[in-house]
């Protein structure tokens, strides 16, 4: 049996409009969209035919039609879902349109960056380069008391920490403010967030030292806490330090002293080194989980 969407319009003109309307098939060759996709789009009511046969069901398409179906395809070359792509064309012509564009932009340049770092790790895991945790530094150490200012915020993930020291920073500048010590992240959930991730960014300052918003200082008390000293990239250096560091929880019957009203037994990193200075598989971090 004839497939009714791509007879020859050759064989039917007698059933068209003039000027004459292309088939499916015709308009697909002229597209470079396949039929299943041309069906799929008038499933979703994004590019719908100049007309539909109510009795054989053929789909007519107009030549005027081939410029939107060009700009259709675009839209699906960039990454735009079939959803996505009847709302941006409902833009065409307002500034809305160009914005919109930016925004799927700015998408896949996270998506190249995230798929970097993975190709990153890959070709560690090729070259035999990753860091067993027998390669981590675990100890119970007796943290000092001191004072730290910080910046709170929620951030999108984990990887996005550098917007909350490009705020600290120029706000202790401004503020006349120099940092007595080194500095890192307070993580404040309680668990691992995929997103939406509650963090502070901090820098050790003199005891008694004032601040201003959108700055906080707090007065941490002497305490001990499990340390595991990692080195390598954070996304990969970080996890394995809490992979020891529960490992040695279990081995020595410790428990955190986690309390989520008090940001001093919330685990904190310290950036024995920073990628402004060091290149990324020698960053040294340190990863605190405070114990009783």
């Amino acid at each position: 049996m004839l497939d009714p969407d791509t007879v020859s319009g050759r064989t039917l003109d007698f059933v068209t409009d003039s000027p004459r309307l292309l088939t499916i098939g015709e308009f697909s060759s002229l597209t470079r969209i396949s039929v299943r996709m041309l069906r799929y789009y008038d499933t979703h009511a994004v590019l719908s035919p100049a007309r539909v046969d109510g009795d054989t069901g053929y789909r007519w398409y107009s030549a005027d039609q081939v410029a939107a179906a060009g700009i259709i395809r675009r839209l699906r070359d960039v990454g735009f879902g079939v959803s996505a792509i009847g709302a941006v064309l409902a833009l065409r012509g307002t500034p809305d349109y160009l914005h919109a564009l930016r925004a799927q932009r700015t998408v896949l340049e996270e998506q190249a960056e995230a798929a970097h770092r993975r190709l990153a790790a890959l070709d560690r895991m090729l070259e035999a380069k990753e860091t067993s945790m027998s390669d981590t530094t675990v100890a119970v150490v007796d943290l000092p008391a001191q004072t730290v200012a910080y910046l709170r915020d929620t951030i999108p993930d984990y990887a996005a920490e550098g917007a909350l020291w490009e705020r600290l920073l120029p706000a202790l500048q401004a503020q006349g403010i120099a940092p007595s010590g080194g500095g890192g992240t307070i993580e404040h959930d309680g668990e691992f967030r995929e997103s939406d991730v509650d963090e502070s960014v901090f820098l050790v300052v003199p005891p008694g030292t004032a601040v201003d918003a959108p700055l906080c200082t707090v007065d941490l008390p002497a305490r001990t806490a499990v340390v595991a000293t990692v080195t390598g990239p954070y996304q990969d250096a970080i996890p394995r330090a809490h992979e020891a560091i529960s490992a040695y929880l279990a081995e020595y019957g410790l428990t955190p002293t986690r309390s989520a009203d008090d940001i001093a037994t919330h685990h904190f990193n310290v950036y024995i080194s920073t990628p402004m200075d060091t290149p990324e598989e020698l960053l040294e971090t340190s990863v605190h989980v405070p114990v009783g």
